[in-house]
């Protein structure tokens, strides 16, 4: 994730971004996507998370261009919650996108109703920012393992589900 998708994922819109600003988007964010309140909670805090740890070592002022009334955080928790259930489904956060791959044809109206596009050099569906470009059926595009070491990948959802044992 870069500096500018972290202040839109906290949903910072104020130019030029003071280091108090980004630590009450941060609050208020932590407290907007907190798992208790939100069903797609854990995998928002994720992202919550890796924005502040991108913002934590930046030099402030931070000029950018924002969008009036445009939340990348509300849209990406948005469209996380209406995929977040469904069975069969590997979901990862590389970055600011979301990718989703398994049973992701049988899921195919929801994926598109929330948001999600197929990539098909990939075989894979994905969330983005309305603003980020790709590089759509062109050879240099990156593969997954070259996206996954780039950016990173937070698994969110994965075919198998993990049970916790019970402590006697």
């Amino acid at each position: 994730m870069n500096m500018y998708d972290a202040l839109k994922v906290l949903g910072v819109q104020e130019s030029p971004v003071t280091e108090e600003m980004v630590k009450t988007a941060y609050r208020q964010a932590s407290f907007k996507f907190h798992p208790d309140r939100n069903p797609a909670g854990i995998e928002m805090m994720k992202l919550v998370n890796e924005a502040k740890e991108v913002l934590k070592d930046a030099t402030f002022p931070i000029e950018h261009k924002s969008e009036a009334g445009y939340n990348y955080g509300e849209e990406i928790n948005e469209a996380l919650n209406k995929i977040i259930n469904l069975q069969g489904l590997k979901i990862e956060v590389c970055g600011a996108w979301v990718w989703v791959s398994g049973s992701t044809k049988e899921h195919w109206t929801i994926l598109k109703d929330a948001g999600f596009l197929f990539s098909p050099p990939k075989k894979m569906v994905y969330f983005r920012p309305y603003y980020a470009k790709t590089r759509r059926y062109k050879k240099d595009g990156l593969s997954m393992d070259e996206i996954r070491s780039k950016y990173g990948a937070d698994n969110i959802k994965s075919k198998k589900p993990y049970f916790l044992a019970a402590h006697p």
